[in-house]
């Protein structure tokens, strides 16, 4: 008779290929708050989650769609709205006290100049410690919109972006 399984089953998440548990664990070790970045195709997510033993507790979270209150009229899944969504939860965790996280990317590909290091480059801009390397940023001009303005219909998305930009830190300049 045969007493055990010769298969046993992965757990739900890895299966339906939402969470690298490895990955999870190797962040969960540092002990630190995690800088979540997703992006989407219209929108990208951030949140600084804290681990906790009955489950993760969001402590801060901004997405791109909230820059359409300061101003912003483009696309809000590209880099510069990536970089100002970065900047947005940078300055919100800085509010919090939070100064210091790792950035967890999930199961997105570290590509070098990705939307996902344009958000990471927006955080630690607006001071968040975050390690990282200079080299997976994406060029200014990309950050800016100024690549986007030059084969767009919207030439003026540096200038809106500047402004959309001065916005975000006028709001968390008078709040220090």
């Amino acid at each position: 008779m045969v007493h055990k399984t010769t298969y046993s089953m992965k757990f739900r998440r890895r299966r339906e290929g939402k969470t690298d548990y490895r990955a999870r664990l190797a962040l969960l070790k540092s002990q630190k708050d995690r800088l979540v970045v997703r992006i989407k195709s219209r929108q990208v997510v951030t949140q600084i989650v804290g681990y906790n033993n009955t489950g993760d507790q969001v402590k801060v979270s901004a997405t791109s769609l909230e820059l359409k209150k300061y101003g912003w009229t483009g696309a809000t899944g590209n880099a510069p709205a990536a970089y100002l969504t970065g900047m947005l939860i940078g300055y919100r965790a800085k509010g919090k006290d939070i100064g210091e996280c790792v950035l967890d990317i999930g199961l997105h590909t570290p590509v070098r100049g990705s939307n996902v290091f344009a958000a990471l480059k927006g955080a630690v801009d607006a001071g968040l410690d975050i390690p990282h390397s200079k080299d997976a940023f994406p060029a200014e001009d990309r950050v800016a919109g100024k690549v986007f303005a030059e084969y767009s219909k919207k030439p003026n998305t540096p200038k809106e972006f500047e402004t959309v930009k001065t916005a975000i830190e006028k709001e968390f300049a008078k709040g220090d």
